[in-house]
């Protein structure tokens, strides 16, 4: 725990520190209800479990956590990875020749992820045979009863908050369950089945997965205009929102954003006890007194008014006080001491690919991110120019979806401000309809960066970009991928070639 003192990191007085005494400021009765019911991880153990597509980011985190608690795992994919590889060492038998004959007859459940096409042949043979189907994030919500749950939602922040809380518990010495979008170093991975019992998953607000989910506490970092692939438009997403805090179990906890007003309108649906958390203003969770030390932050927590402890940010930007501020309250409804919480955000260096540093070659700073939303790329760049104060910060910004770059055009356009150069490759297909392929590419959007008086390229494929890049590059440069797509193999290759 640390306090700044003339702009130099320092260890606080015991003075200054004011434990807040939880037992006095929430209510023990609604904690305890919360907290004290047996929890049943033995209900899949022994059952046979069949993943269809068990490579998939989240089915491989269920599988894992699945195997941990005593289910016997079988899976398919189309190759193999990393996440298949890690699987297959915990004994989980996995087959790349997806058919009918593979699909084992003597599977109790099929899971699938939502890319597998409702013709599937593993998926018709299930069917066929009479075995109970989830979709994963039905088999997500199904394992969540079972403990006590925590659901992280929000259009950004849900990974980093995810693996913050995960972290933070764990280190309590909790052993938590989690399922996490991101891979974190400091976790071991992205999923864990742990013997306590916490459950704690991120919850994504797409194809409305994250209404399978029925949390003891929840939080919603955050409601803005996404997905519109799926959703009409803000209104059908908040309510959307809304029904995710309504199934809140009434005698837990709804943690949200004072200064998001979609956040604001969706909690007005909430059963459980809303929480509100912000920068500023008299929400219930406070940060106050903001100080950057050569772009660390640091910042007090006030409950309901009142000073309770003093968190340090390893990781960067503005953005993740929020993130953090958020975990702690959750943290603290778990009956985590602040000794604990402020020790654990200090010493978390973020999940994968979250303004995750690859290397520093010859002066040069290279770093990926996953940000593909205008918000996320705004406060992204400001804290990593905050952090690193480079002579030239150049973004190499692949974007995600033809719909999503075409309905939030001007927005991505003006989100660059931060930036010197912005490289734009082609953009990364996902959900797109012929349609939406025809309606814009990334020349479009390079333009309108332009236009917004930032320096804008369009080179096309990820080789032409290391090309271009690694004879340009100079001492004191920044350079950072940002996408959801594999925009990370630009800046690993700059990594092996520079």
């Amino acid at each position: 725990m640390v306090s700044v003192t003339g702009g130099k990191l320092s260890k606080p007085s015991a003075e200054k520190l004011e434990i807040v005494d939880f037992q006095t400021d929430i209510s023990g009765d609604d904690m305890q209800t919360a907290t004290s019911r047996n929890v049943q991880d033995d209900q899949f153990r022994g059952h046979r479990v069949h993943f269809i597509g068990i490579g998939g980011s989240g089915m491989c985190g269920l599988a894992q956590m699945l195997t941990q608690m005593g289910a016997v795992v079988s899976g398919s994919d189309r190759r193999s990875t990393s996440a298949t590889e890690k699987l297959s060492k915990m004994g989980v038998e996995i087959t790349f020749h997806q058919s009918g004959e593979s699909f084992p007859q003597d599977a109790q459940y099929v899971v699938h992820s939502a890319a597998v096409r409702p013709d599937h042949p593993e998926l018709l043979e299930a069917r066929k045979s009479g075995i109970t189907i989830f979709k994963y994030a039905q088999m997500l919500g199904r394992v969540m009863r079972v403990k006590h749950g925590i659901a992280i939602a929000g259009t950004h922040g849900k990974s980093t908050t995810t693996s913050m809380v995960a972290y933070i518990l764990s280190r309590a010495g909790i052993d938590p369950s989690y399922i996490i979008g991101a891979s974190s170093r400091q976790l071991g991975g992205s999923a864990h089945g742990g013997t306590g019992e916490y459950f704690i998953a991120e919850a994504c607000e797409f194809d409305r997965s994250f209404l399978n989910l029925h949390p003891r506490i929840a939080a919603v970092l955050n409601v803005e205009p996404d997905h519109l692939d799926y959703y009409r438009d803000i209104h059908d997403i908040t309510a959307a929102f809304g029904q995710f805090m309504s199934q809140v179990a009434p005698d837990g906890v709804m943690i949200t954003s004072s200064e998001n007003p979609w956040c604001q309108e969706a909690a007005a649906l909430a059963k459980a006890r809303v929480e509100s958390y912000g920068l500023s203003g008299t929400p219930d969770w406070l940060a106050t007194d903001i100080q950057s030390a050569h772009g660390r932050l640091s910042y007090w927590v006030s409950y309901k008014g009142r000073k309770a402890a003093q968190l340090a940010l390893r990781i960067p930007g503005r953005h993740n006080i929020g993130n953090s501020l958020v975990a702690a309250a959750i943290a603290r409804h778990c009956h985590v001491s602040w000794d604990v919480i402020a020790s654990a955000i200090e010493s978390f260096t973020g999940a994968d690919r979250r303004s995750q540093l690859l290397g520093d070659i010859r002066g040069i700073t290279i770093v990926d991110d996953y940000a593909h939303h205008p918000t996320e790329i705004v406060s992204t760049l400001a804290g990593l120019r905050e952090l690193y104060r480079p002579q030239r910060l150049i973004c190499i910004f692949q974007p995600h979806q033809h719909s999503r770059t075409r309905s939030l055009l001007e927005e991505f356009a003006a989100s660059f401000s931060s930036a010197d150069i912005v490289v734009v490759p082609d953009i990364y297909v996902a959900r797109d309809t012929e349609a939406d392929i025809k309606a814009i590419n990334a020349q479009v959007l390079v333009d309108r960066i332009v236009a917004n008086g930032r320096c804008g390229r369009y080179i096309p494929t990820f080789p032409e970009v290391v090309t271009a890049l690694k004879t340009e590059l100079k001492q004191g440069d920044l350079v950072v991928s940002m996408g959801a797509g594999p925009v990370w193999e630009i800046t690993h290759d700059l990594v092996h070639q520079l």
